[in-house]
């Protein structure tokens, strides 16, 4: 049986690096263990293609508001900052946006944008 190429290829960005301040040390510990079975299980299946959390300390945000100017960074106090991402290959939007509600941090605060990569969406 000849199994269909996935080839659309989505971002999935992580927003709100506040989500986790109101929980137990324990509590977090339980959502970043789903976290990490989510990821695997993708990974497994081979819809993620790369992933990584972002430092929410260090940074530099490059500018030209007055000239162009560079301030420390990576961002303000927000929970809208990207907080990480994962690289998908999936079979295509509606795949993607259902890997997205499946984020164990969603009910917590955190939110998933989903966006495709320029050129690899198909139709």
């Amino acid at each position: 049986m000849n199994e269909q190429k996935k080839t659309s290829k989505f971002m999935l960005l992580f927003r709100g690096t506040l989500w986790d301040k109101t929980h137990s040390p324990e509590e977090i510990r339980k959502i970043m263990d789903r976290w990490t079975t989510w990821m695997e299980d993708l990974t497994s299946q081979g819809a993620i293609k790369g992933g990584q959390p972002l430092d929410r300390y260090e940074g530099k945000i490059v500018s030209w508001k007055n000239g162009q100017i560079v301030v420390d960074g990576p961002f303000a106090e927000s929970k809208e900052a990207i907080g990480g991402y994962f690289l998908l290959e999936v079979d295509g939007q509606q795949e993607a946006v259902k890997i997205a509600k499946q984020c164990p941090a969603l009910k917590y605060g955190l939110e998933v944008e989903v966006r495709p990569i320029a050129g690899h969406l198909r139709s």
